[in-house]
Formats: C-alpha cells, structure tokens, sequence
C-alpha cells in the first residue's frame, strides 16, 4: 500500500520503445489526450517504467560489479553465464558484452521515451497544463543523460522524436552542457512538494540534487572543476528544503521492504513492487538457501552474489549500523540456534580425500570473507558447502517476506539520490577546494557533514577528514546503491587492483559502444581501447 498513489498514477503506462530507429504510434489519441494534472502523469508512465525496468540489474551490475563492492564467481560452473560477470570483476568486457549492449537499449530507450513524450504535450497539449510535465520529462531526460554519458562518455544528443538520420556521437562537453541546459531550464516549474504525490517523479530537489552530482563529477567529465557549484547546489537543497528532509533516524528503513514515500530522507528513488514494478532481485541473487526460513523467504534464494573481503573490511566503525548490513561468519537462526545444513564430508569439502567422504556432517553455515578460487580460469570458488559460503552477504536491501514467491521480486524500493549524499557530496567538494557555507546559522566544514554521516549512523565522529577518509565513507554510506564506479573513477582508483581484478587500463574508465549499435548507426566512433 505504500506506493498505491504512485502506481495508480502510472497505471495507464505502456512499455516505452527501446529502439531509436522504431516510428512509435501513441496511445494517446485526440479523444484521451490529457486535460489535467493527474492525465499527464500518468501518461508519462513509459519513462518510469523504463527506469525500473534493468536499473537494479544491468546498470546496477555495471556499475557495482566492475568495482570491489560486488562480485559474482562462478561456482562450479553456476553463474559463469559465458564469462560476463568475471569480465566485469577483471575489467576485460569489450563491445559485445551483453550489459553493454543492454544499457546502451536502455538509456536510449528512455531517453526516447521522454523526446516523444515532450513532443506529443508540446505539439497537442494545453500549454498551462502539460508545462510541468515537460519539465518532469526534460529533468528525467536529463538522468538518463547523465546515467550514459558517465557509462560510455561521448553519446548522440537526440532531443527530437522520432529520430532524424544516423546521430553523431558528441564530446562529453556537449553532453555535460545539454544535461545542465536540461535540469536549468526544468527546475522553475518543477513541484517543490515531496512525499506520497511526486514520489519517485522529479522534484526541484532532485534537479537541484542531479546537478550537484554533475558538477562533482565535471573536473573528469570536462577537465574544469566546478566545486563551488557543487556547494550552491548542495545548499539550494540544504536550506531551501530543510524543513522537506532530513537524515532518517534508523538507517536500516531506508533500504527496508516498507521505505517509500515516507522517508524523509530519499530525493528520488525507483519504485518497486513484487507485483506490479518487478526489477528487484537483490534477496533472489544475493543470499543463501539456507538462511530462507530466518528471513521468512518466500522462495529459495540462490548463491550468486556478493562482496569481497576488502571491500568488507572498511566496515570496521566501533558501534556502525551500517555494519550489520553484511552477513559474515557463522549465522544462527533467530532464536540463536546455529544455521545447520546436512551434508557429507565430500559434500562440505569436495577436496577432502578420506575414504569416508560420503559419512553425515552438519554444517554450521559460515560464510567466509575470502573468496578462495578453484577454478582461476573461469573465476570459479567450487559449489561444495565451503564454496557456497564463500564471500559476504549483504542484506542492506532487507529480504521481502511479502516477496512474489513465483517471480522472486521484492518490493525494497532503490534509492538514487538522497539527502546524505547531497551532505558528502558537499563535504568533498569543499575538500577539494570549494568554500564552506553556513545552512540555518551552522558553518557547515567537511567533518560537519560528513560526522551527520555517522552520528547518524552510530559511528565515531572524525577530526580533520581526508579525501581518502571521505571516499572510504562514501563506501560505508552507499553500499550498493549504485555509485560505487562513480567514486572510484573520480578519485582516479578506478584502475587499482582489487580481489582477482588486476587490470589498469585507464580506457576501462568509459565502456565501448556496442558491436550492434554501430553496424546499424556508422556514425558512432567506438570509444580508445575498442
């Protein structure tokens, strides 16, 4: 019921086209063309429905698993799916990766979604009416901008529907400069109400939220540094909005299967519903079969993801919540009873070599920060009960008991911006030169900002925070939510060696234009290192 208004809203949505070459005949027609509020809402459904539909999958596993966060071994030859998570982890996908491919349909597609969609209001609607929903589709435009010029660097710039010829690809400069032309010329008629009626929609704060993001990034986007923006956007959400959001006093809710509207603290985020929105299968990837009945699993999970020890360890803050995100060690049922499996000492260790291998063992279920490999080739941890425990577990997104048992899909919804990221954000670009400010009387300095972070979250407060510091925090803040790459590559560690992952190709910072867009575009210019 959380999200009930949102989805009503959108319930007339279509699925969104995904070719840019592919005329779209409308299902809006003369006679149900919006003529309110509530009509143009709903008829921007497409866009958000290709939003969620890969955001928690192949942009999430672009995005994560080419860092330490997050890593899916093969385990005796499950999970391998012909290599594309080992490429991801060592950093040797090229242009015919199936993610490349997939994320490059996807933002293309919504993109073309939002262009069509701009057109039609535009061209049919009442201008008074349709000019917020405009603005709510430019700034959408705008993200998935931002999302394919931070994954492939220099893209088309398509701003028409339909499409018009072969699109050139354009600098990364150009496209900075078109997204913040975007989200400027939005934000006067964007809502600047939060809550249950612009719930997963843009706002102005979330405008104003994207374009911090953008000019934190722009020194490596563009080669100028804009830190002092970063900050002014920062504080038009910090003191413009103070009295809209705030941190959420127990860090666990905001990931939790219930968060949605309610939470003071997310800016904008995708919804998800087991039922209705499908797209998140953290808990179906994520866990164990044998942890099911402590965390009411509806379904068997499987095994296939999680982190690496390195990664682990930074969450080592006397009294940290966010510590208790990970499952590692031996785990017990709720009632403390250890988690036992029944199984045979071959089937525990499938190297043991005693004749009794096939003699009855419970085993205490323990999972293990290091990722011990079988098989190196091919990335591979085994599949006995050692191998199936290898690598930490994250339950951040917390397991759904209400979880679609046939489908696998949870209802957590995933944030993308939220209020403490606009405070580290402003923390770090004052690191890197920006002036402070005061917000409400208080001269906000990094360890100000980043020490919100963690009296929040129950951690020591820190003295004299560093840029390494900071990014550690920022790895112990935003876990998994999908900007892990993004950090890494701005504060140039994006090509350190981490897990089994030792290649340091610079080109890797940006992935390649896909093998069938450029046979079916000549106008593309394959990204250096392809």
């Amino acid at each position: 019921m959380k999200k009930i208004l949102f989805f009503a809203a959108l319930a007339c949505a279509a699925a969104s086209c995904t070719k840019l070459d592919v005329p779209v005949k409308s299902e809006l027609t003369p006679d149900n063309f919006p003529n309110n509020p509530e009509g143009y809402i709903a008829a921007t459904g497409p866009v958000y429905t290709q939003l969620r539909s890969i955001y928690a999958v192949d942009y999430w596993r672009m995005q994560e698993l080419s860092t330490d966060e997050a890593i899916i071994p093969a385990r005796d030859g499950n999970y391998d799916d012909g290599g594309q998570y080992r490429f991801l982890h060592m950093h040797t996908w090229g242009p015919d990766h199936p993610n490349v491919r997939s994320n490059w349909e996807w933002g293309f597609g919504g993109i073309n979604a939002c262009n069509r969609l701009i057109s039609l209001f535009e061209t049919n609607g009442a201008v008074a009416t349709a000019k917020a929903s405009i603005a709510e589709l430019r700034t959408m435009r705008a993200l998935f901008y931002f999302f394919m010029m931070d994954l492939y660097g220099n893209v088309p710039i398509i701003s028409t529907f339909p499409v018009s010829g072969s699109p050139k690809t354009a600098p990364r400069t150009e496209v900075f400069q078109f997204i913040e032309k975007d989200l400027k010329e939005a934000i006067p008629n964007l809502s600047s109400t939060a809550g249950t009626l612009t719930y997963g929609r843009p706002t102005k704060w979330m405008a104003f939220t994207l374009l911090e993001k953008l000019y934190l990034n722009a020194q490596y986007y563009t080669g100028q540094a804009r830190y002092t923006e970063t900050v002014a956007m920062a504080d038009s959400v910090l003191d413009r909005a103070k009295n809209i959001y705030s941190l959420d006093a127990d860090y666990t809710t905001l990931f939790a299967p219930e968060n949605g509207p309610q939470i003071k603290e997310t800016i904008f985020a995708v919804p998800y519903d087991p039922n209705v929105a499908e797209g998140n299968h953290f808990t179906r990837f994520g866990l164990h079969t044998a942890v099911q009945a402590k965390y009411s699993i509806p379904f068997r999970p499987s095994i296939a993801l999680s982190t690496i020890k390195e990664f682990w360890q930074k969450f080592n803050l006397t009294g940290d919540v966010r510590n208790n995100t990970w499952l590692a060690g031996k785990q017990y049922e709720n009632n403390g009873a250890p988690i036992i499996i029944k199984s045979t000492k071959k089937g525990v260790d499938a190297s043991y070599a005693g004749a009794d291998g096939t003699a009855s063992v419970d085993y205490h279920l323990d999972f293990t920060p290091e990722l011990t490999l079988v098989r190196p080739a091919t990335m591979d941890v085994g599949n006995d009960e050692l191998g199936k425990a290898k690598g930490v577990r994250s339950i951040k997104f917390y397991p759904d008991k209400n979880a679609n048992p046939n489908t696998r899909y949870q209802g957590n919804d995933m944030p993308i911006l939220r209020l403490a990221d606009v405070m580290m954000m402003k923390a770090e670009a004052i690191l890197r030169g920006a002036a402070p400010t005061s917000v409400g009387g208080e001269l906000q300095t990094a360890d100000v900002l980043v020490n919100k972070i963690r009296t929040r979250a129950k951690a020591p407060v820190v003295s004299g925070v560093t840029l390494d510091q900071l990014l550690d925090e920022r790895a112990r803040e935003f876990a998994w939510e999908g900007w892990r790459r993004n950090d890494l590559i701005r504060f140039g560690k994006f090509e350190s060696a981490w897990g089994f992952k030792s290649n340091a190709d610079v080109n890797k910072r940006i992935y390649p234009v896909p093998t069938s867009e450029r046979s079916l575009n000549p106008n593309l210019i394959q990204n250096p290192g392809y």
